[in-house]
C-alpha cells in the first residue's frame, strides 16, 4: 500500500508537468512569430516531456514529401536533411490514418513500407523504436509529430496521448503561424504597392506639371530618366531618335538609331508595351505612341538588365502613361507647326502674287513672325520624282524656321523664299540639307528677286530645274547662273530671242517636217546624239542604213548646205534648244 500511496504523487506531479508544460506551449501560440521558431519550441516540450533520445517534427512539401521541419535530440545532418515519400515508412502510415502509430523495432517491423534510402539513414541513426502521431488542420494531415528510442519498447497510451496533444498544438501552431506568415508577406506586399502606387502618382504629378507649366518633350524624357534610371529616347514615326535622355545616377548606354527602330516596330505591330534584353545584358522597354489610329512614335527606355530585373508593372505603366502625354505634346506641336506652315505658304503665295513690292499689310505680317520681307531676296525650288511636293514643302519650311524666311506650295512645286548673302552656297546647302533629310535625289534652283519681283524668280527658277534635270542633272543645287548658255529656254523674255535662233537654224527642217508629216529634225538630233555614227543612228531609229543616209542628204537639200561638211555648231544648238524648249513646255 506504502509503495502505492508513493507512485501516486509522481504519478500526480508528472500529470502537473505536463499540463503545466502544455499551458505553457499554448500559451505561446498566441504570441504570434516565426513558423520555425514555434515548431521547434513544440518539439522541445515534447521531447523533455516524452524522455525519449530524440524528437523531431516533419511536414509534407509541396512535392509531396515528408522532411524534418524542426528537432531536438542528437540527431545526425544526414538525417535532419532526410526527405523521404509522405507514403512510405512510419509517417506514411500516420498520415494516410491521420491517427497515432508505434513500432517497437523499426528496421525489424513488417508492418510498414520501408524506403531504402530512410533505411540506411536509421540505421546511421541507431533508431529503433519509433512513435509517430499526426499534425491535422481542418481535416487533412499536413505532417507528423515524432518521438524515438535507440532501444526497443513500447509506446504506453498516456505517452501517445501527450505526443498527441503536442501535434494538436503543433498543427494549431502551423496554422496560425501560416497565416501570420501570409499576413505579414500581404502587408509587405501592400506596403511594397503603396509606395509603388506612391512613387506612380509622384511622377505623374510631375509629368502633368511639366505639361502645365509649358514643358518639353525633353523634360518629360529626363524626369523619366531620373525616376526609372538608365535612359529614355524619343523617336519620331520613322525610327529617327528626337530626344535622348540620360539618369544622372544611374546612366545607360542607348542603342543604335537601328535597333531602336526595329524594336519600335515591334511595339507597334504588338500594340503593347514590349520588353527584350539583348546580349550585351541591356534592358529595353519600348512603348508606342498612338492618337487614335495615328501612329505617332514611340518611348524608349534602357537600362543594365542585371541593375533592374524584369520590369515592375508599375514602371511599365509610368512608360505608358507617359506616351500618352507625349502624344499630346506631339499633336500640340505638329497643330502649331502646321498652323505656322499654313501661314508661311499663304504669306508666300501672297507675295509671289501681290508683287513686285510689298503692301504694308505684307510687310507687318512677315514683321509679326519675325522676318525681314525686304531681306527675301532668293527664291528656290525643289523638285524630287520620288517626293511629292508637299512632303518637300515641309522640309523647306524646316529651312524657313531656320534662316527666317517663308516656304510653301506654289503652282504646285515645292518653294523657299529666304535671305541670302551668297545664293550659290545657300542653294547648295539648301540642296545638302534636303537630301540629307530626303535620301533621295532631289533638284533644287535658285533665283535672285529683283525689286522684289519674286513671282518672275520663281518662273526663272522652275524652268532652270526643268531644263537641269533635262540635261541630265538630277541631284544637284545650283542657281540659274550656272545655266545662263540655257537662259533662252527658261527666260519666258527672251522667248522671242530663242524663236529667231531657232528659226534662222533648224526653220526649214520643221518647216520640212510640219508639210510632209516627216521628221528631219528628230533623223538629225539622233544622228548628233549618237556622235554621227550612221549605223548606230539607223539602229536606234529601227531603219536601213540606206534609208538614213537618204533622209540626212533630204536635209542638206533643205537646208540648202553641205551641213555634214560646214561648221555645224549653230545647227546642233539649233536641235538642242529646240528639243529643250519641247522638254520645258511639258512641265
Amino acid at each position: 500500500m506504502a509503495s502505492d500511496s508513493g507512485d501516486e504523487p509522481r504519478s500526480l506531479l508528472r500529470r502537473q508537468r505536463e499540463l503545466a508544460s502544455l499551458y505553457a506551449t499554448a500559451k505561446s501560440l498566441t504570441a504570434l512569430g516565426e513558423l520555425d521558431a514555434v515548431l521547434q519550441s513544440i518539439v522541445h516540450h515534447a521531447h523533455d516531456l516524452m524522455g525519449t533520445d530524440f524528437t523531431y517534427l516533419s511536414l509534407v512539401g509541396a512535392d509531396g514529401r515528408l522532411s524534418a521541419k524542426a528537432s531536438e535530440g542528437t540527431i545526425s545532418a544526414s538525417f535532419r536533411a532526410a526527405c523521404i515519400p509522405a507514403d512510405v515508412g512510419l509517417g506514411g502510415k500516420v498520415l494516410a490514418s491521420r491517427s497515432p502509430h508505434w513500432v517497437r523495432n523499426y528496421a525489424a517491423t513488417t508492418l510498414i513500407d520501408h524506403d531504402p534510402n530512410f533505411d540506411r539513414l536509421v540505421d546511421v541513426e541507431a533508431l529503433v523504436a519509433l512513435l509517430g502521431v499526426p499534425l491535422v488542420i481542418r481535416g487533412e494531415a499536413v505532417g507528423a509529430l515524432f518521438a524515438a528510442d535507440r532501444s526497443e519498447r513500447s509506446f504506453q497510451a498516456d505517452e501517445i496521448a501527450l505526443l498527441s496533444a503536442f501535434a494538436d498544438h503543433a498543427a494549431v501552431a502551423l496554422d496560425n503561424a501560416r497565416l501570420y506568415d501570409a499576413s505579414r508577406t500581404a502587408l509587405a506586399e501592400l506596403r511594397i504597392a503603396y509606395r509603388k502606387i506612391e512613387r506612380a502618382q509622384a511622377i505623374h504629378e510631375a509629368l502633368t506639371g511639366v505639361v502645365l507649366g509649358g514643358g518639353t518633350s525633353g523634360e518629360v524624357a529626363q524626369l523619366l530618366a531620373d525616376q526609372l534610371g538608365g535612359s529614355v529616347t524619343l523617336l519620331d514615326r520613322t525610327g529617327a531618335a528626337l530626344v535622348r535622355r540620360g539618369s544622372a545616377s544611374s546612366p545607360c548606354r542607348t542603342p543604335s538609331e537601328p535597333d531602336l527602330a526595329d524594336a519600335a516596330e515591334d511595339a507597334r505591330r504588338s500594340g503593347r508595351c514590349t520588353t527584350s534584353v539583348d546580349t550585351a545584358g541591356i534592358a529595353r522597354s519600348v512603348a508606342s505612341i498612338q492618337a487614335g489610329d495615328s501612329y505617332l512614335g514611340a518611348l524608349v527606355w534602357t537600362r543594365e538588365a542585371a541593375g533592374h530585373g524584369v520590369p515592375d508593372g508599375m514602371d511599365l505603366r509610368t512608360l505608358e502613361r507617359a506616351t500618352h502625354i507625349l502624344g499630346l505634346f506631339i499633336l500640340k506641336e505638329r497643330a502649331i507647326a502646321e498652323a505656322s506652315e499654313r501661314l508661311s505658304g499663304e504669306l508666300l503665295t501672297e507675295l509671289m502674287v501681290g508683287g513686285p513690292g510689298i503692301s504694308p499689310a505684307q510687310r507687318a505680317r512677315t514683321r509679326a513672325r519675325n522676318i525681314d520681307a525686304d531681306g527675301l531676296d532668293l527664291v528656290v525650288v525643289a523638285e524630287s520624282p520620288a517626293v511629292s511636293s508637299t512632303d518637300l514643302s515641309h522640309h523647306l519650311h524646316d529651312i524657313a524656321r531656320d534662316c527666317s524666311g517663308l516656304a510653301g506650295e506654289h503652282l504646285g512645286r515645292a518653294t523657299l523664299i529666304l535671305p541670302s548673302a551668297d545664293d550659290d552656297r545657300t542653294v547648295e546647302a539648301v540642296h545638302r540639307r534636303l537630301r540629307g533629310a530626303l535620301g533621295v535625289p532631289v533638284v533644287v534652283a535658285g533665283e535672285r528677286a529683283v525689286n522684289h519681283d519674286w513671282a518672275r524668280a520663281f518662273s526663272l527658277a522652275s524652268r532652270c530645274g526643268a531644263v537641269m534635270r533635262a540635261i541630265g542633272n538630277t541631284d544637284l543645287g545650283a542657281t540659274t547662273g550656272r545655266y545662263a548658255l540655257y537662259a533662252l529656254i527658261f527666260d519666258t523674255e527672251r522667248v522671242r530671242e530663242l524663236d529667231r535662233f531657232i528659226a534662222g537654224t533648224i526653220g526649214p527642217l520643221l518647216d520640212y517636217d510640219q508639210r510632209r508629216g516627216a521628221d528631219l529634225v528628230g533623223t538629225l538630233s539622233a544622228y548628233y546624239a549618237h556622235h554621227a555614227n550612221v549605223a548606230a543612228t539607223a539602229r536606234a531609229l529601227h531603219v536601213h542604213v540606206n534609208t538614213l543616209l537618204k533622209r540626212l542628204d533630204r536635209a542638206s537639200d533643205v537646208l540648202g548646205v553641205d551641213w555634214r561638211q560646214e561648221n555645224d555648231l549653230e545647227l546642233r544648238l539649233g536641235l538642242r534648244l529646240h528639243q529643250l524648249r519641247a522638254t520645258v513646255s511639258q512641265e
